[in-house]
Parts: C-alpha cells; structure tokens; sequence
C-alpha cells in the first residue's frame, strides 16, 4: 500500500464529496469556497498551519481574504458541529463507543488572546501561560474522531468587561465550569443522535461530584477519575435517625453506620492481595498491563453535614490502578454490580484515544497555530481542525477495508485501529496527513472572492 495519496480525481471527489454537507450549510457562496482552500491548508505539507504559510501553499497573494474568513467572518459553528457530529457518528458511533470528555492547552504569551491566563497546562505538566479547550472525543476500538473543541474562559476574563471586548466575547456569555461546559457539550452530541455506551473523563472533571451527577441524571454510563483524596463509604454502610440532642439546635440528618474514608484508605484495606495484573491493549513494546483492584463502594457525594462530610450517595465502583513505576491511579465507575473487573479495566484505560486525537490535531493539523486572538476566530480553527481530522479518519478507514479486500486479511481489533488512526501495521502502510504532499494543488476551484 502506497504511503501517499495522489492528487488525481479519487482524491479530488471524494474529498468533494465528503465534503458537500458541511458546504452546504454556509450561507455564502465566498465562505463555501474558502473552507475548502482553509481545509487543505491545514491537510496539505508544511511545518507552519498559521495562515499566512497556507496561504502561500493554497492561494498565493490572497492571505487577507483567508484570514479574513477564518477570523471575523461572522459564520456560526452551530451548523457545521451538527455535521462533523453526524459525520464522526457514521465513523465511530455504536453501543461500543466511547464519548471522551477532557481538555487540551494551547501555549501562549502575552495576555490579549481570548481566554488565555496562568493555569494548568497539560502539555507542558505545570502551570503556564495558555489557553484551555473543552474536548469531546467519540472513539471506538481505539479510533478518535474529535467532535468538540469550546474555549474555557477563566473567570477574571468574564468580569472584565474590556478584554471581553477586544477578543470578542459573546456578551451574553457567562462563567461555566469545564464540567457545564462538557455537560453541554454531551447534550448537543445526544440531540443529534451521537451514538455511545459510555462517557470517560480523567480527575480533572471526576472529582466534581455535580460532574458525575449530571451524567447519571442523563441515564449515563460512566467512568472517570477522582484523586487520592475522594471519600467514600462502605457499600453495606446503613443509615439511621438523627439522635435528637437533649438540649441545643435538633440534628436534621441520618447517621452513617460506617465513617467515610479517603479512597486511599478504602483500597489498603483489601490488602495487596486484591491487586490483579490485567491487560488491556497491544502497545508498541508488546502487551500494556498494570495491577488493578475493585470493590463496591458508596460514594460520599450525597448531602452536606457538619464538618464538610458528605452522606452516602449512589453505589459505584472504586477501582485502583499500580503502574510498573508504583505510581497509583483512582477511578470511579457506575457499571453495575456484578461487572468483571476486565471490563472495568478496557473501559478506563480507553480514555488514551483522546490524547491521541489530541496530539494528531496539533502536529498533524496546526490546533495549535492559529495566531488570532479573538473568541470566533480561535472556535472557527478549532472546527476546521476538527472537520479535517474527520476527513483523515474517513479516509484511512477506506484505505483500511481497500486494503482489507485486495489482501483478503480481515483487519480487526488494534490492527484496524491502527490502520484508521494513522498508524503502521507490519503488513500495511497508510497515509498520514504529512503524507498529503499534493493536495494544495487540488483541481477545480473557482478562485476566491473575499469572505
């Protein structure tokens, strides 16, 4: 199998035609020929995915009017997100599917562009100047088609009123969380039919027991991260009548028959027994495992008492994971009682697909790049970004069953995974979005008129 894909008219209708729906729902006929040329800049060869480089692959001389489009062009993400959902769901949607909910930083200096401030910045492992998106990522079998990219803005920058103004906030935007906005995120992906068994999150969104709340009021499976510090109850834990004081203010709330511990605490008292080596995927050195422990636990997310203590709340799993290096992960999951332990493993560690989305859309497609520093133009990137990693998916998938049928070789389980996620099995090569070499020069389109 060739590790490039030619420029000839399969490549060029097939790209058309995959593309049409998303054409489709642009109200002008400027912005219908820009997004293609801004799509194949960001498909086509070079290190640089800022606008100006591909303007000078894609239409020399023109770099106003492709900036133009992607920064103040007053065009709404709504419609396209509709489509790219739809898209990513025909590619990777199904009851085997995971809905990935986590975030992405983009470094940054300076102070002006939208969103950006001091906080965590998981590239980098510490605190830095940088933007912060939302994510939502659906992946099956290992496949990631990322299918949400919103901004978290800080809460300084929602009360102050002038830089607001100079990035272009929508004013009727307020402050939300990172766990409303993923919320949100999942309701639009459930409005249009995105299909799912479970949503996975690390601790960063796990910890929030109104996070966790939502998902289970939306009928939800989960699984998610919580740190070392989570409490929690027994399962058996019973509650009982407040015991009335004889003198001073009546006590309103039952009493645990069981003190709630830190999750930490809960897992030493299995013993080291408890831990079971298990493996969940083929890496690059072979086969992925580490030692896991389960148990049934009540989780101390329901009301508030005294003392900041929390009563029980619904039952879950509390599973420990102790990698090779001794380092100790905690995780949190509704799946009912009963459920293997193996199951719980394959559904935590299936939350990796999203870091691989994450790294393909900055070194492959330029997330990363855009040197804009208002609120559209930052969301119009991140879409288009969004939109031609959808495309790559759909097009090693083709190359993947293309494959499949002139060897006769069923690609299944991590060979197919890898093969659709860009990757190189022994007995087959695919392309990548740095293999695109040809397609800038893309026949048939009309040349530009301004956004």
């Amino acid at each position: 199998m060739s590790t490039t894909i030619s420029a000839g008219a399969d490549w060029h209708e097939d790209f058309q035609e995959w593309l049409q729906p998303f054409l489709a729902v642009f109200k002008r006929s400027e912005q219908r020929c820009w997004a293609p040329l801004y799509l194949q800049g960001l498909l086509g060869p070079g290190a640089r995915k800022s606008v100006e480089p591909m303007a000078e692959r894609v239409c020399p001389g023109q770099t106003q009017q492709l900036h133009h489009f992607v920064s103040t062009s007053p065009w709404s993400t709504g419609p396209l997100e509709q489509v790219l959902r739809k898209k990513a769901d025909a590619l990777a949607g199904g009851k085997d599917a995971a809905l990935i909910v986590d975030d992405t930083a983009l470094p940054k200096q300076g102070k002006h562009s939208v969103g950006v401030k001091r906080q965590h910045c998981g590239v980098l492992g510490k605190q830095a100047n940088c933007q912060v998106l939302v994510s939502l990522t659906l992946a099956c079998k290992e496949v990631p088609v990322p299918i949400a990219l919103r901004l978290y803005l800080p809460e300084d920058w929602v009360q102050d009123q002038t830089r607001r103004a100079a990035a272009k906030v929508p004013e009727s935007l307020g402050f939300e969380t990172k766990g409303d906005i993923a919320l949100a995120q999942i309701d639009a992906a459930l409005a249009d039919g995105v299909r799912f068994g479970i949503v996975l999150a690390d601790a960063g969104y796990g910890s929030s027991a109104v996070f966790r709340a939502g998902l289970t009021q939306r009928g939800l499976l989960w699984a998610v991260g919580v740190q070392p510090t989570q409490k929690v109850y027994p399962v058996d834990v019973e509650l009982s009548a407040p015991v009335q004081p004889p003198i001073g203010r009546p006590s309103k709330h039952p009493r645990p028959s069981a003190p709630s511990v830190s999750v930490v605490q809960m897992i030493e008292t299995l013993g080291p027994k408890a831990l079971r080596r298990c493996s969940w995927r083929s890496g690059t050195k072979g086969m992925l495992s580490a030692r896991f422990a389960a148990v049934r636990v009540r989780v101390a997310d329901g009301a508030l008492v005294s003392r900041a203590q929390h009563l029980p709340g619904q039952a879950a799993w509390l599973v420990c994971e102790v990698r090779s290096s001794g380092e100790r992960k905690y995780y949190l999951t509704n799946h009912p009682a009963g459920t293997p332990r193996m199951t719980l493993v394959r559904a935590i560690k299936a939350r990796w697909a999203c870091e691989q989305a994450h790294q393909q859309l900055k070194d492959e497609l330029g997330l990363d790049h855009y040197e804009g520093r208002s609120w559209l133009g930052l969301h119009h990137h991140a879409l288009l970004t969004m939109m031609a990693l959808a495309y790559l998916q759909h097009r090693r998938l083709a190359s993947a069953l293309q494959a499949e049928k002139k060897t006769g070789i069923q690609c299944t389980g991590s060979t197919t995974a890898a093969v659709i996620a860009g990757g190189t099995p022994r007995h087959h090569r695919h392309a990548s979005s740095r293999d695109l070499r040809s397609v800038s020069s893309l026949p048939g389109h009309d040349k530009p008129a301004s956004a």
